[in-house]
């Protein structure tokens, strides 16, 4: 980060030195007051030589002060660029790895993590060199005046340093526990007011405060362990500050009297060392910063390490064919979740994928839709594994719509441009209908208007239809919809269903499917149970052959007509 903007670094780094310089002068001069006083100079004397610590005073405000603008422009610019690196390698970030990271971490390492860099960049780097530079200037300055007197202003850095040495041995480890656990928090806090309705619904109230307590706990014990870390570590450093000073006057009494120093030295290099205190203190504080700092640059540097989504070894395949063999799954480890699906769909053919929960259903349509690759076995289009295509082709020729959907914070076309940048309004507008989206012409200004936070909120049906739109415009040649219109109520769910139907003509189409009626216009049904598909064939068929289906067909459409009357 340094390396890119090397002169502003420069500048900052010779502005701060400069008003280093100029500190130098004060204790000094007041030295040379009480060395001309005491030789009997007179009032004019001692009003020049006071002129010029107020000059010298007023030069090192002038200096820092503009070192101080410079290094926060320099740290403000890098921060962003921290920023959106950040942004471009989550970005990068195979789907299952961000999943897997969580919301709440994520969100954590873009916001606490990334501001904690800030400050380390813009206050705490150069507040460490400066104070570094400052604290050499000071001691150099009083073994200039008499190297007995700079050897004595030596006493108390052994213990400094043993202490700074135990606790950056420590502090490290700490500072990356507390940040975890604080991501375990905001992880907690986000999905529970998002869940908040279901929380309420199934009186689990109770459950989320005992898990939101545990998280607090885990923090508070962290915070704490590192707070134990701060009180040694600033104890034995407070307590170092006085012995110098004292074994300076002590020994500068004795050279004094010897006729070996001037009493102006002795004054000047004991205000050297009490000048020396608050760099020594900037230096030690910022460096318990700098430990949060950097475990935090750890953390967001930490999204870059993580291998990025492979290129793939082709950016073609041949055909349009869908061919799942011998495919298993397990997650992270764990025992199978797909036990050896085989299955082959055609090109522009509808399959419907039906079965209890916990059946699998999302897990085939991952692994379909290339986001999982399968531990076993091969899911092919065109006779080449889905995983092997370059991404941007594959999601080009695959699409995947699952039951959760998001809306950006932006336009409506902005919401619509993502699945088709260079589409005209017309088509945005021709999506939304398609798809039933007739809220869409009540819009106070069209495609303008603004969606989200502060704005105009759709319902979950809305949003839903939103997300169909983009695929509508995405125009892929095999679309997997994983239960993608559970938040439409049935007559709008049936409703846009048709529509799609009618857009779809010619693609293959994979639904996963609750409702039935979707398994009653498909081409064929496949039925999955514990992780195996257990029958396969045309609604009519699957009827006729009295099977699970056929149970799953008359427990549905007992209770759809229960909830028609």
């Amino acid at each position: 980060m340094i390396s890119r903007h090397r002169r502003a670094v420069g500048v900052v780094l010779a502005l701060h030195g400069a008003a280093a310089v100029a500190g130098l002068a004060p204790p000094w001069l007041l030295g040379t007051i009480v060395d001309r006083v005491t030789a009997g100079a007179g009032v004019a004397t001692v009003d020049r030589l006071a002129l010029a610590i107020a000059c010298c005073v007023l030069v090192s405000a002038l200096l820092s002060r503009y070192a101080q603008y410079a290094g926060h422009r320099f740290g403000e610019r890098a921060v962003a660029e921290l920023r959106e690196e950040f942004v471009s390698r989550t970005l990068g970030l195979p789907v299952s790895v961000v999943e897997r990271a969580g919301s709440g971490d994520l969100a954590t390492r873009s916001s606490v993590d990334v501001a904690t860099v800030g400050t380390t960049v813009r206050d705490v780097a150069p507040t460490i060199v400066i104070a570094s530079v400052q604290l050499t200037l000071l001691f150099g300055a009083v073994f200039l005046l008499h190297p007995l007197l700079g050897v004595a202003a030596l006493a108390g850095l052994p213990s400094i340093v043993t202490a700074a040495r135990w606790y950056l041995r420590r502090a490290s480890p700490a500072y990356l526990t507390e940040g975890a656990a604080a991501a375990e928090l905001t992880e907690t806090l986000t999905t529970t007011a998002e869940g908040a309705r279901t929380v309420e619904a199934l009186r689990l109230t109770d459950d989320r405060i005992r898990h939101g307590t545990t998280r607090i706990s885990r923090v508070w014990q962290a915070r704490r362990a590192t707070l134990a870390l701060r009180t040694v570590f600033f104890s034995v450093v407070e307590a170092s500050y006085p012995l110098p000073i004292a074994l300076v006057l002590l020994l500068g009494g004795y050279l004094l009297s010897r006729d070996l120093v001037t009493l102006g030295a002795v004054v000047a290099a004991a205000l050297y060392l009490q000048q020396a205190i608050e760099p020594m203190d900037r230096l030690l504080q910022w460096t318990e910063q700098a430990q949060r700092g950097f475990a935090s640059y750890a953390r967001v540097l930490g999204v870059g390490m993580v291998p990025p989504e492979p290129p793939g070894q082709t950016t073609t395949a041949r055909g349009q064919r869908v061919v799942v063999r011998g495919a298993r799954f397990s997650y992270s480890g764990g025992p199978d979740v797909l036990h050896g699906i085989d299955l082959e769909v055609q090109p522009g053919e509808r399959l419907a994928v039906v079965g209890p929960s916990g059946a699998g259903k999302s897990t085939l349509a991952r692994l379909l839709a290339g986001i999982d690759a399968p531990r076993h076995g091969v899911v092919s289009i065109g006779g080449c594994p889905v995983t092997d295509l370059d991404p941007a082709e594959r999601r080009r020729r695959i699409a995947l719509v699952t039951q959760e959907h998001h809306v950006f914070i932006g336009s409506v076309r902005d919401n619509l441009s993502f699945a088709a940048p260079d589409a005209s309004d017309e088509q945005m507008r021709a999506a939304l209908t398609t798809v039933g989206a007739d809220w869409c012409a009540e819009l106070p200004d069209g495609l303008d208007t603004q969606l989200g936070d502060g704005a105009r909120q759709l319902g979950a049906a809305e949003a839903q239809q939103l997300a169909l739109a983009r695929l509508v415009l995405a125009d892929p040649h095999t679309l997997i919809l994983d239960e993608a219109t559970a938040a439409l109520d049935p007559s709008t769910a049936r409703r846009t269903e048709r529509a799609l139907a009618a857009v779809l003509v010619g693609r293959t189409v994979i639904a996963i499917a609750h409702r039935l009626n979707t398994a009653h216009d498909a081409d064929r049904v496949a039925v999955l149970a514990d992780g195996r598909i257990t029958e396969i064939g045309s609604h009519d068929d699957l009827v006729a052959a009295d099977g699970a289906y056929a149970d799953l067909w008359r427990s549905w459409h007992s209770q759809a007509d229960e909830h028609r009357r």
